[in-house]
């Protein structure tokens, strides 16, 4: 191999372990491209506005790795005094797929709070499955949780 060509190939590599090691943190929450949660829906809209809001997109606030945005500064305060409250559960990936150990992903506009937290499914079939028995689904994602929260949904997806 000529050195130019082995160069070349360490080069990949480094690239490779660099690009995994930025996005292993992430992959306990479902983002896109830009480390975008939720689409840009604002996280606490739900619970204060019944439904979810597109947020501002100079009005932001970051949490496990991820970008949420808000579509106040009073939402934002209170997203920022309890992250945990108002996140989505299993990081917004769908919860009928973690109850079946995947991470698939979350539509924000498919959603249900549950006991005061917020769950998204991957479409509103999946969420008719999952409705017909929260309680039992969500047992079983919180089992699968623990395990696949820091593997890469491609690791896990069939």
């Amino acid at each position: 191999m000529t050195s130019m060509l082995k160069t070349g190939i360490a080069a990949i590599a480094f690239a490779a372990t660099m690009a995994t090691s930025a996005f292993a943190d992430a992959n306990h929450v479902n983002i896109t491209s830009t480390d975008l949660a939720l689409r840009g829906v604002d996280p606490v809209s739900y619970f204060t506005e019944g439904e979810p809001l597109d947020g501002q997109v100079n009005i932001t606030s970051e949490y496990n790795g991820a970008v949420y945005r808000f579509i106040s500064e009073e939402t934002k305060a209170l997203f920022e005094a309890e992250p945990e409250r108002y996140a989505p559960q299993y990081g917004g990936f769908c919860a009928f797929g973690l109850a079946n150990g995947y991470k698939f992903d979350g539509d924000p506009e498919i959603w249900e709070i549950v006991d005061d937290k917020l769950y998204l499914n991957l479409s509103p079939a999946v969420q008719d499955r999952w409705t017909q028995d929260i309680p039992k689904f969500i047992q079983a994602a919180e089992g699968h949780w623990t395990e696949v929260k820091d593997v890469a949904p491609a690791d896990l997806n069939p």
